[in-house]
C-alpha cells in the first residue's frame, strides 16, 4: 500500500474521531453553554441593571452596590448574620467529624450500623429534618426542653431569643455533617498502620498517636473539607428559612435569605444577582485565604 493511501486513511480516521467527539459530547457542552454558562454570564451583566421579573429594566451602573452599602439596612446584617453562622458552624462541622471518624475507624461491635446513622441524616430529606428539629427546639413542648426541665433547668426559647437561634440553627446543621464524617474516615483510614506499629514499640500511648500521626496525616483531608464546607456555609438558606423565616428580629437572615427574597419575592433581579456575585466575591475571598495557608499547616505523606 502506498504512503499517500495511508496518510489518506489517517486522515479519514482522525476526521471520524473528531466528528464522533463532539457528537458524544454535544449533549454536555449544549447544557453547559444553555443552563450554565450562560446563566453565569447574563447575571454578571443583570448585576448593572434594575431588572425586574418581566425582564423590564434597563442599565444603571452601580446603584446596586450604592444602595445596598448606604440604603438597604439588611444587606449588611444578611452577611454579617452568615459570617457569624461561619464561624460557628464550620469549626464544629471539621472538629466532629474528625473525632466521630476517629471513632468510626476503631474495630467495635456493630460498626457498621454507627457508620450508617451518623450518615443517613445527611442524605435524609432537609426539609424533613428541618421540620423534626422545629419540634424538638419547641419552646413548650420540645424534646430539649423537657429533658432540661427533669433535672431543674428552664430551657431557653430556642427558635424565639435573637440570641440562641443562630446557635439552635448551627446544633441543627452539625447533625447533618454525616458526608464530612465519612471523607474524614477515609482520610484516616488511608493513614499507613505502620505508623502506628512504630509508634507503639517507641512506647507511644493513644493520645501521642492521634496528636502526633492521626491529626497531621489528616491534614490534607481537613484542608479539602474545610474548603468544601465554608462554601456550603457561606449558602446557609434551608434551615433559617424553614425554622425561622429570618426571624426573630432578623437574628438569622442570612444573604441567601436576602438574596430569595429580593429576587423571587420583590422581583428584583438585578439586585438578587449583585448579591449573588457579592456571595461568590467573599467565597472566593475566604477560599483563596484557605487556599494560600495551607502550605503552613497541611502535611502530605511523602
Amino acid at each position: 500500500m502506498s504512503k499517500p493511501n495511508i496518510a489518506k486513511k489517517v486522515s479519514v480516521m482522525k476526521r471520524r474521531e473528531s466528528r464522533n467527539f463532539y457528537l458524544y459530547t454535544a449533549p454536555w457542552l449544549i447544557g453547559f453553554v444553555v443552563l450554565t454558562l450562560y446563566p453565569i454570564l447574563y447575571s454578571f451583566y443583570l448585576m448593572f441593571t434594575n431588572m425586574n421579573l418581566t425582564g423590564n429594566g434597563e442599565f444603571v451602573g452601580f446603584e446596586n452596590w450604592v444602595y445596598a452599602l448606604t440604603d438597604d439596612p439588611l444587606f449588611i446584617k444578611a452577611f454579617m448574620n452568615t459570617l457569624k453562622f461561619v464561624v460557628m458552624f464550620v469549626p464544629g462541622s471539621i472538629i466532629l467529624s474528625f473525632f466521630i471518624a476517629l471513632l468510626l475507624s476503631k474495630k467495635v461491635k456493630n460498626l457498621g450500623f454507627f457508620r450508617t446513622a451518623f450518615y443517613i441524616p445527611y442524605i435524609t430529606s432537609g426539609v424533613a429534618v428541618t421540620i423534626l428539629w422545629g419540634w424538638i427546639f419547641q419552646k413548650d413542648y420540645g424534646i430539649i426542653n423537657y429533658i432540661l426541665s427533669l433535672v431543674g433547668i428552664k430551657g431557653p426559647n430556642w427558635l424565639g431569643d435573637k440570641n440562641v437561634a443562630m446557635i439552635s440553627i448551627v446544633i441543627l446543621s452539625l447533625w447533618t455533617i454525616g458526608n464530612n464524617i465519612i471523607i474524614m474516615l477515609a482520610g484516616i483510614q488511608d493513614i499507613p498502620q505502620s505508623y502506628y506499629e512504630s509508634a507503639q514499640i517507641d512506647g507511644a500511648g493513644s493520645i501521642r498517636q492521634v496528636c502526633y500521626i492521626t491529626m497531621p496525616l489528616c491534614t490534607p483531608t481537613v484542608y479539602f473539607n474545610l474548603i468544601v464546607t465554608v462554601i456550603a456555609a457561606f449558602q446557609v438558606f434551608q434551615q433559617p428559612m424553614i425554622l425561622t423565616n429570618g426571624g426573630p428580629l432578623n437574628s438569622t437572615y442570612t444573604a441567601a435569605m436576602h438574596l430569595y427574597n429580593n429576587g423571587f419575592l420583590y422581583g428584583k433581579m438585578g439586585y438578587a444577582s449583585m448579591m449573588a456575585w457579592s456571595m461568590f466575591a467573599v467565597i472566593m475571598l475566604f477560599t483563596i485565604i484557605t487556599v494560600s495557608t495551607s502550605k503552613y499547616w497541611v502535611f502530605y505523606d511523602d
